[in-house]
Parts: C-alpha cells; sequence; structure tokens
C-alpha cells in the first residue's frame, strides 16, 4: 500500500481544525460583508478554542500525523493571519489620515497591513520545524495576535478607542515584527502545580482576572499586551543572566 493510500484525511482532529479554519472564513465574510467586527471576534475565539483541542484530541487518540501539522498551520494562517489582516484592512479604508494626506496616497498604503498574513505565515512555518518551542514561544503566538488585533477592531467599532489609518500601519507592521521576533514568550503549560515553578503564571492569570473585573471593555487588548511586556521582560533578564 502507498503512503498516499495510508493518509487518514477525515479523523476527529482534522475535524477540529477545519472548524478552525472554517471559523475564520466565516469571520473574514462577517468583516467584509458586514462589518460586524465582534462576530468576528468571537468567530476568531472560536479558532482558537478549536485550535487548542484539535492537538489535545489526536494525542488523546494518537492520531497525530504529517498532515495534521500541515493542516494545522494552513488553518491558523486563515483564522489567525489572513482574518485579522482583513479587518484591520477595513478598518483602514473607513477611517482617514491624521495628517490630512490625500487619499492618493494613503489607499495603496493601507494592503501593507497583509503583512500580518504572511509573517503570521512565516510564524506558523518556523514553529512547525523548531524543537525548541515546546515549552515556551519564540515571538507572538499567532492566535494571540488575532485576538489582540481583533479586540482592537471591536474597540474602534464601539467607539471605545480612535484610530487614524497612520495608526494602523503603525499597529500592522509592529504586530507582525512580534511575531517573527526572538522574543521568548512563556507558556501556560503546567508542568507542576508548585508556586516556586509557576510564580510567573499564576501572577500572570491573577492580573488577568483582574483586568476582566475592572476593566472589563479593553481586558483582552490589556491581558496580551501584558503579556508581552512580561515576556519581554523575563526574556531580557534571561539574557542578561546568560551573558
Amino acid at each position: 500500500m502507498s503512503n498516499t493510500q495510508k493518509i487518514r484525511l477525515f479523523t476527529l482532529p482534522n475535524a477540529l481544525t477545519l472548524a478552525n479554519l472554517v471559523a475564520g472564513a466565516i469571520a473574514i465574510v462577517a468583516t467584509l460583508k458586514y462589518q460586524a467586527y465582534e462576530t468576528a471576534f468571537w468567530l476568531i475565539i472560536a479558532a482558537a478554542v478549536f485550535d487548542f483541542f484539535d492537538g489535545m484530541v489526536a494525542r488523546l487518540l494518537k492520531q497525530q500525523s504529517p498532515l495534521g501539522v500541515e493542516l494545522d498551520s494552513l488553518a491558523d494562517d486563515i483564522s489567525f493571519g489572513l482574518a485579522p489582516a482583513m479587518v484591520m484592512y477595513e478598518i483602514y479604508t473607513h477611517s482617514t489620515s491624521y495628517y490630512s494626506l490625500s487619499e492618493q496616497w494613503m489607499q495603496p498604503l493601507g494592503y501593507v497591513v497583509f503583512i500580518i498574513a504572511a509573517f503570521s505565515a512565516l510564524r506558523l512555518a518556523k514553529f512547525n520545524i523548531d524543537t525548541t518551542q515546546s515549552s515556551e514561544f519564540v515571538g507572538l503566538p499567532t492566535p494571540a495576535n488575532a485576538l489582540m488585533l481583533l479586540s482592537l477592531a471591536v474597540l474602534y467599532a464601539n467607539g471605545d478607542v480612535q484610530l487614524y489609518q497612520e495608526h494602523i500601519l503603525v499597529i500592522a507592521v509592529a504586530a507582525s515584527l512580534l511575531l517573527v521576533s526572538p522574543i521568548r514568550m512563556f507558556s501556560l503549560k503546567f508542568k507542576s502545580l508548585r508556586l516556586a515553578d509557576n510564580k510567573l503564571r499564576y501572577g500572570f492569570i491573577l492580573a488577568a482576572v483582574a483586568l476582566i473585573i475592572f476593566v472589563p471593555t479593553y481586558s483582552v487588548l490589556a491581558i496580551i499586551v501584558l503579556y508581552i511586556v512580561l515576556s519581554t521582560l523575563r526574556w531580557l533578564f534571561l539574557r542578561r543572566e546568560e551573558n
């Protein structure tokens, strides 16, 4: 029997991965057709849940496969790369220039936001071959990046933040650079429940709960920014110790 014949397409983990992809695709439709940023946000939340469980189910059922790895990356780039890029592009087209620059100049610049999809693909491809990312991440994980950008879109749609076209371009480039940065970001995977081994994780979780309680409107954005800041400080501290 050939290798092609042995490949199992329709497994439960693959179904969950495809559900991730479909959620991301519908989020794009919700954005482009209806400017329903909040709906898109919840669809990306759903995609992240499917993304979390596909790997877990694959391990439990012992159905891990090279096909699943490739499929997962393709789905992730749709849901956590292309979808947030489309959201940022849609916001860009409905906003104005802070410096009142000509539309002739600003309109083509809007395509810069698709660097998010491109760098997400780079991030995902690197993750697949980087064996050092089993207990922590190198660069911002794509789901976290997508949720950060989608939460910003919801705040914009609700009038809680003001975004000009220049802001959107800077945010898109900064987020993309975070994806492929060398910053080692801590994972929330617990190897044990001991406080001594998980001070940063427990502290982060407590801070996240406090943000949800006291600033619910901005909580998602604030939690991810806090994660980036803490991870960066930890990385700089570890590098200093190594030197």
